[in-house]
C-alpha cells in the first residue's frame, strides 16, 4: 500500500501529483482512501467491475446495497441517471455540496445514488477520468465513518482485503456522511 500526503498550504500544492498517482491507480483497477468534502471515502473506477467488487469486499458491504458514485456536473449525471427539468432544478441548488441523490438509472435500470462534492481535487478527479467514481465512505460496513486518517488505517488494519493508495489529507474539518435524498418522490424522501 502506497500514502501520499496531500499538502494542503498553498492550496492542495501537489493536487497535480495526487490526480496523477491516482488515475493511474483508478486506472489498474485498484481501490483508493480518499478526502472528500464530507468525510474519507473509498473510491475506484465506477466502470471496472473487478474494481468495484474489490471495493465492496475491503468495505465488507452487502451486495444488495448499491454503491453510490462521484460526476463532476449534472451533465455526466445525465449520462446515467433519468433526471428531469423539476429534478435538475433541485440538484443545481444542492450540488455541488453534501448531499447525494438517489435516481432511476438510466433506461430503467434500478436506482443509482449520485453526488457532486463541494472538493476541487474530487472534482478534478473526476473530470480528469472522464467517467463516474464509485465512493463510498472509509469504513467497514456498520462501523462509524470517520474525518481523522489514522482511524481510517487502524480500521482496515490486518483485514483481508486491502486497498492500494492512501491519499493522506491529515485530519478533514469535524463533517458526517453525506444526505441521501430519493428525488423519485415528490418532496424528495430523506433516507439519510
Amino acid at each position: 500500500m502506497e500514502i501520499l500526503k496531500v499538502i494542503r498550504q498553498p492550496a492542495d500544492k501537489n493536487s497535480k501529483q495526487i490526480i496523477k498517482k491516482t488515475l493511474e491507480f483508478l486506472k489498474k483497477g485498484k481501490v483508493i482512501v480518499f478526502p472528500t468534502d464530507t468525510v474519507y471515502g473509498l473510491i475506484t473506477d465506477a466502470g471496472n467491475k473487478e474494481a468495484t467488487d474489490k471495493l465492496y469486499k475491503i468495505k465488507k458491504r452487502p451486495k444488495n446495497k448499491p454503491i453510490p458514485v462521484f460526476v463532476s456536473d449534472i451533465e455526466m449525471a445525465k449520462g446515467i441517471a433519468e433526471i428531469d427539468q423539476k429534478q435538475e432544478k433541485f440538484l443545481k441548488t444542492v450540488w455541488p455540496g453534501a448531499t447525494t441523490c438517489v435516481l432511476t438509472v438510466k433506461g430503467g435500470g434500478g436506482t443509482i445514488g449520485i453526488r457532486i462534492p463541494n472538493y476541487e481535487l474530487v472534482l478534478n478527479l473526476v473530470k480528469q477520468l472522464g467517467r463516474p467514481l464509485a465512493e463510498t465512505s472509509a469504513n467497514i460496513s456498520g462501523k462509524p465513518a470517520s474525518v481523522k486518517i489514522n482511524e481510517v488505517l487502524a480500521q482496515f488494519k490486518g483485514q483481508e482485503g486491502q486497498f492500494d493508495l492512501v491519499i493522506d489529507g491529515g485530519d478533514l474539518p469535524p463533517s458526517k456522511p453525506s444526505k441521501v435524498l430519493d428525488l423519485r418522490f415528490s418532496p424528495p424522501k430523506i433516507l439519510r
